[in-house]
């Protein structure tokens, strides 16, 4: 920058001394020899200045090794501004979505990361007459309204509850889990001496109420073997055990479980069918003893599709557990961790750990029973209100899209709307 006002200023100089009549005739050409730079690079800089809106962008620099994967506190960021962009009409590019990310949070994403994270969470990109635009696939939408229609069933006009709700959730922290910046005498270097490595890892299995965490429940338990995450620790046996003997024993009487979907919450009850493990002439006698028809050409995974679509729906043995407890489970929609309020109690006691990290196993045991008193009564009870309040935003955005996509369609009846999964964003990608 520096560099570039002293040509500016030298050029500018030089016009002086040459006479008082300049030539304005090409602002590019008399701009690129002004900074010493080339005229294509000024075009370039300046179609992308005029195309974000009279905006200069400037990506994050990269660490060298590219992180393929979108932090989970940039999903709830993601969709609500899609949702926001889609309400107002706007397209949602994916080249815009980019910039967003980089102007209000500073977050530089690859766009090919930024597509395949979209389409995990359920996300397409929706091609019709008026408007090109990202949007949510409707299973995700649907899934989500049929959550919240059971939310809102348990509350009275009040607000208040008719059955207790108990929010469940697992985390890790590593035992060096710390900040990563510190102040320090530029000539001593810095004054902590972490190690290199995240330590071993510990995983928490809570819940919480309005009054705050269910006393009682709390397991902690070192990780044997290191994984991407928690959840490759985690396995049917020692889940259900918890939930058996230390959650429902400590939760009001005829409570809702609310959860999200990790694989060892839906470990279908015995019994189930079908399942993906059915032989070919099982689906067959099934189809045949409740009297549908089927065809002998028919393939198992044709016979396996009519099977799901006619038998009722699958049961869960976690369900069966609470249910004969009294209780009953609601999952949360996929990627919703925002529907979540004890993901932000996570957030509190990691901070809390990452303040006083003094990188010892001593240390860690020490600072953890505190780090989950900073989770208070008072503290669940607004963070639960919060997400209702995020639940009455879902609720009402999700009818006003609705309208607006029911006019657009209405605009192009006679012409078919496409949606594309995949090959759309790898148009915009390319």
């Amino acid at each position: 920058m520096k560099q570039l006002v002293v040509n500016l200023k030298q050029y500018f100089d030089a016009e002086r001394n040459a006479g008082s009549m300049v030539s304005t005739k090409d602002p590019a050409e008399r701009t690129a020899k002004a900074l010493g730079i080339g005229k294509i690079t000024v075009k370039r800089i300046m179609a992308e200045h005029n195309k974000n809106g009279q905006k200069i962008i400037i990506p994050p620099p990269r660490s060298k090794r590219e992180d393929y994967r979108i932090a989970v506190n940039l999903q709830p960021v993601i969709r609500q501004y899609i949702r926001s962009e889609n309400l107002k009409g706007r397209r949602v590019s994916l080249q815009k979505l980019q910039n967003y990310l980089i102007v209000e949070h500073a977050v530089g994403i690859a766009i090919t990361t930024l597509w395949r994270s979209l389409q995990r969470w359920g996300f397409v990109y929706g091609i019709g007459k008026r408007r090109s635009s990202l949007k949510e696939r409707d299973t995700i939408i649907l899934a989500r309204r049929k959550y919240l229609r059971t939310r809102r069933a348990n509350r009275n006009p009040d607000g208040t509850l008719k059955r207790p709700e108990v929010y469940l959730d697992e985390t890790y922290i590593n035992k060096n889990h710390s900040n990563q910046f510190t102040w320090y005498l530029d000539e001593d270097g810095p004054w902590v001496n972490q190690p290199a490595g995240k330590g071993p890892r510990w995983i928490i299995v809570h819940a919480i109420t309005q009054a705050g965490w269910a006393q009682g429940a709390e397991l902690v338990f070192q990780a044997k073997k290191r994984t991407g995450d928690y959840h490759g620790q985690m396995n049917w046996n020692n889940f259900s055990k918890w939930f058996t003997d230390q959650l429902l024993p400590h939760i009001p009487p005829h409570s809702i479980i609310i959860m999200d979907n990790a694989k060892y919450h839906n470990v279908l009850a015995e019994g189930t069918f079908p399942t993906s493990h059915s032989l070919k002439d099982e689906l067959r006698n099934w189809l045949t003893e409740n009297h549908y028809e089927w065809g002998e050409d028919m393939l198992k995974p044709e016979l396996f599709a009519l099977c799901k679509k006619l038998a009722p729906p699958p049961q869960f043995q976690l369900d069966q557990i609470a249910k004969s407890q009294g209780h009953s489970i609601l999952r949360t929609p996929p990627y919703h961790p925002e529907l979540q309020p004890i993901e932000t109690c996570w957030a509190i006691v990691k901070n809390y750990m990452a303040d006083n990290c003094d990188f010892t196993l001593d240390g860690f045991r020490e600072h953890l029973p505190t780090a989950l008193t900073k989770v208070t009564g008072q503290t669940c009870k607004k963070l639960i209100a919060k997400v209702i309040k995020q639940e009455e935003k879902f609720w009402i955005e999700d009818d006003q899209l609705d309208e607006l996509n029911e006019v657009e369609d209405a605009d192009n009846w006679g012409e078919n709307i496409e949606f594309i999964d995949e090959s759309s964003f790898e148009d915009e990608v390319a």
